[in-house]
């Protein structure tokens, strides 16, 4: 009877030192984040801390990204909106330390302040999750003239410029 009262008292004890990680329980690990502009249907791409395209929309649109990338490293996104005749423009998708990874201290869960969180990315929070782009006319960037190839016949050549032409066999 009382190795039964024994074995029940470990079971919680270790449950609670197994579960016991704040950010993993009360927040996430994964945000949504919205990307929009004016007007509508600019390309947006977001790639990764290894320069890795993780997700590339027109929009408005909206993608999850993953808070954590390593063992106690926050990942970092880079965010670019591309649109046709402007600049793109680029925007860092940054997190900060969820004050919810603390509430380990409070509880006493070392292993969710060394293991857990830490390993799931929850120990991270997104700073903004919602990213909107203006464009105006005077935003254009000036427009780039090519160089040109001209085709004449040599009969359209004038005299001072078929002095110095070079024949090619």
């Amino acid at each position: 009877m009382k190795t039964n009262k024994v074995f029940q008292l470990f079971s919680v004890l270790f449950l609670m030192a197994v579960c016991s990680s704040c950010a993993t329980i009360v927040s996430k690990s994964s945000y949504p984040v919205t990307f929009g502009s004016s007007p509508a249907g600019t390309t947006v791409t977001v790639t990764n801390r290894e320069h890795v395209e993780v997700f590339k929309g027109k929009t408005p649109c909206a993608v999850k990204l993953k808070a954590g990338s390593k063992f106690f490293s926050k990942e970092q996104y880079t965010l670019k909106f591309s649109r046709l005749g402007y600049e793109d423009r680029i925007v860092p998708i940054n997190f900060k330390i969820n004050g919810w990874y603390f509430g380990n201290i409070l509880i006493g869960g070392a292993i969710g302040m060394l293991v857990v969180d830490p390993a799931t990315g929850a120990m991270w929070k997104i700073e903004q999750d919602d990213f909107y782009e203006k464009y105006d006319a005077s935003d254009r960037k000036a427009a780039v003239t090519q160089p040109a190839l001209n085709i004449v016949s040599v009969n359209n050549v004038t005299d001072s410029l078929k002095s110095r032409m070079v024949k090619l066999n």
